[in-house]
């Protein structure tokens, strides 16, 4: 396939679009972002990166606490709506219907409308240009239970998630398969051949 070479930039899409809550019960915020991913698994560890700029920024900053809540087609109008407007006017929580919901270990209130919140303590922050990297400790994991099968397992097709690319928002396609389904699938073909 031909392709064609673009300047160094943030290319590395589809990203999970979230909502952080941060802050504590009484003043809380949300930021979206698009910038998280995993980072460790034992410890899990996970990071979101934000410019310092960003109302968000302090409140995480001085509580070294957040909460990732994740997003799907029922909060896509919320989560575009609490990225572009502003903490310092806003109570995003308010303005959007969305519920409080106590965590069990930090102080952020989780958004009880988001499928799956993950709990976090902030262990360092690095500085790189335009955004600072908080990296944090997984405290605790909360999945509706709508979203559990009857093996008790997490069925994340029943969430209808959302990502973000390149300046839009994208619900999440279809099952291809699980991890090593490409070598099962040899592995039984020459099961059958034997």
């Amino acid at each position: 396939m031909e392709k064609t070479m673009w300047k160094p930039g943030t290319f590395l899409y589809p990203l999970p679009a979230v909502l952080v809550s941060c802050g504590d019960m009484n003043k809380s915020n949300i930021i979206t972002v698009a910038w998280t991913g995993i980072i460790n698994t034992n410890p899990a560890m996970v990071y979101i990166s934000v410019r310092p700029e960003r109302f968000s920024y302090n409140l995480i900053k001085e509580k070294r606490e957040f909460v990732i809540n994740l997003t799907n087609e029922k909060l896509a109008y919320a989560t575009d709506w609490c990225g572009v407007k502003s903490g310092s006017k806003f109570d995003k929580f308010k303005e959007m219907k969305l519920t409080k919901q106590k965590a069990k270990y930090v102080s952020v209130p989780m958004i009880s409308e988001s499928p799956v919140s993950v709990e976090c303590k902030v262990k360092e922050i690095k500085e790189f240009g335009s955004h600072h990297m908080f990296i944090a400790e997984v405290i605790a994991i909360h999945a509706g239970s709508k979203y559990i099968d009857e093996k008790g397992a997490f069925d994340i097709s029943k969430c209808n998630l959302i990502t973000y690319s390149n300046g839009n928002y994208y619900s999440l396609g279809r099952k291809l398969g699980k991890f090593g389904f490409s070598v099962q699938k040899k592995q039984k073909k020459l099961q059958k051949k034997q």
